[in-house]
């Protein structure tokens, strides 16, 4: 049986690759840090697999690496443990640091020194391009604009540096935006589909965004957590772009959400300077040529699918909410 171990676990992307895994047959081992309140609500449904394992630990305490990379002896590892907000990290640049940079170190450090072999996977980030024109590819210049996205590009260097140094097999995945209704509800995509859920539902009648103009290349998350995978399993390690190849403004995302429950969102949204970055990524858009022809890797959900995919989510979640409460749910808008 193989052995997996996932940092960030308990997220958006950790939650669908320790699906992907327990379905194939891996035993799983997740990092989740320790905290006064459980948040673990997106692996609630998979606690009663036996080959599920969580284990308290964090990516800023090397020991606390050390020591689990030496138990747990596994056969790859998936770094997904992030600060991954981009605007949090402007606020907590030290955090974001060491959490996403040298937390990687830390990891590929307590890998090295095991000796054990593993595969390793580093999840680097389309915020690394920053200002770089797109579409942007695995050989396109990095030009990072938040503490989030230099955070990132010192883990994607050093993980190139771990496997060209120590001959580990480490790859990064370039992952461009990737969503679902598991994602954080303080990231736009979700914002928005909770903010309709909320307005059809009578909870509130507006809701407060940022720049409308930004333009993304938005796909399912679920879809992302299969490429992966598939890096690990190559012979040869190698670094991977996965998008879907298309860019959409978010003014365009939340006109396809508004107009799948019903509603216009010109009479909804509200423009508001503080969610804003100071220094603002005007377009993200991937070339996931290579992973379509060395990994038969492709995003298959439409970003106007996936907003109506989170959108029917929401309205269920907050309708489910109302109705169970009787009052209004808090909802972040």
């Amino acid at each position: 049986m193989r052995r997996a171990f996932i940092t960030g676990i308990t997220g958006q992307d950790g939650s669908y690759l320790a699906e992907l895994l327990l379905g194939k047959g891996y035993e799983v081992h997740g990092l989740v840090r320790r905290a006064s309140t459980l948040n673990r609500s997106r692996i609630d449904h998979l606690h009663a697999e036996d080959r599920l394992h969580l284990h308290y630990g964090d990516l800023t305490d090397g020991v606390s690496l050390v020591n689990l990379i030496h138990s747990i002896a596994p056969h790859e590892v998936y770094n997904l443990g992030a600060q991954s907000h981009v605007k949090v990290s402007f606020e907590m640049p030290e955090y974001t640091a060491s959490a996403d940079a040298v937390g990687t170190l830390r990891l590929l450090e307590a890998i090295r020194a095991s000796g054990l072999g593993c595969r390793f996977y580093q999840a680097s980030t389309s915020e690394m391009f920053g200002s770089t024109p797109p579409p942007q590819s695995e050989i396109s210049a990095f030009r990072p604009r938040s503490p989030y996205g230099a955070a990132k590009l010192y883990s994607h260097w050093v993980t190139v540096n771990y496997r060209e140094a120590y001959d580990l097999f480490a790859v990064s995945g370039i992952l461009f935006n990737h969503e679902s209704p598991r994602r954080g509800e303080s990231f736009v995509t979700r914002k928005i589909s909770l903010g309709v859920a909320a307005i059809k539902h009578g909870v509130t009648d507006h809701l407060h965004l940022g720049n409308l103009a930004a333009v993304r290349d938005w796909g399912y998350a679920k879809e992302y957590v299969e490429g992966m995978w598939q890096m690990l399993q190559r012979d040869e390690p190698e670094d991977f772009v996965l998008a879907t190849g298309t860019g959409t403004t978010i003014r365009q995302f939340c006109e396809t959400a508004f107009a799948h429950a019903g509603l216009n969102w010109e009479d909804h949204v509200r423009h508001d300077k503080q969610y804003e970055r100071p220094t603002e990524v005007d377009a993200l858009i991937g070339d996931p040529s290579r992973a379509h022809e060395r990994l038969g890797w492709t995003a298959r959900t439409t970003t106007d699918e996936l907003a109506r995919l989170m959108v029917d989510a929401d309205l269920e979640a907050v309708g489910r909410l109302v109705r169970d409460r009787g009052v209004s749910p808090n909802l972040p808008l």
